[in-house]
């Protein structure tokens, strides 16, 4: 017996840069540059989102036509007007979302965000 209809096809990395601008995968390229730096890094992509994995997902990239969404888990709420929304998970945990649109944009600042996040997850 088959869990699914043949007609359902598992998500891709590709899919997710499908009518996107060109910025938007060399922004993708970067973070991913980036966070190999830490370790071992697994690419899981989602239907609405890819998720970033060490040993549980540490960022969550969401991509629009002209940006990408970005979501990293902090044990602190950081102070930056880069952060565009916050969300308090629990009592030592953050959720922080970024809009990047340029791979400049994931500059030492982010990859120390990046890097923490990383840590929190494994």
């Amino acid at each position: 017996m088959r869990d699914r209809e043949s007609t359902v096809t598992d998500p891709t990395v590709a899919m997710h840069f499908i009518n996107r601008s060109h910025e938007v995968r060399l922004v993708y390229d970067q973070i991913l540059r980036g966070c190999k730096r830490f370790g071992p890094v697994i690419e899981d992509p989602k239907k609405t989102s890819i998720h970033l994995v060490n040993r549980s997902a540490f960022a969550g990239i969401q991509t629009r036509r002209e940006s990408i969404v970005l979501t990293l888990k902090s044990t602190l709420d950081i102070d930056s007007d880069r952060i565009f929304r916050r969300e308090r998970a629990s009592a030592n945990r953050w959720y922080l979302y970024l809009k990047l649109t340029s791979p400049d944009d994931v500059d030492a600042e982010m990859i120390r965000w990046l890097e923490t996040s990383y840590r929190l997850s494994g």
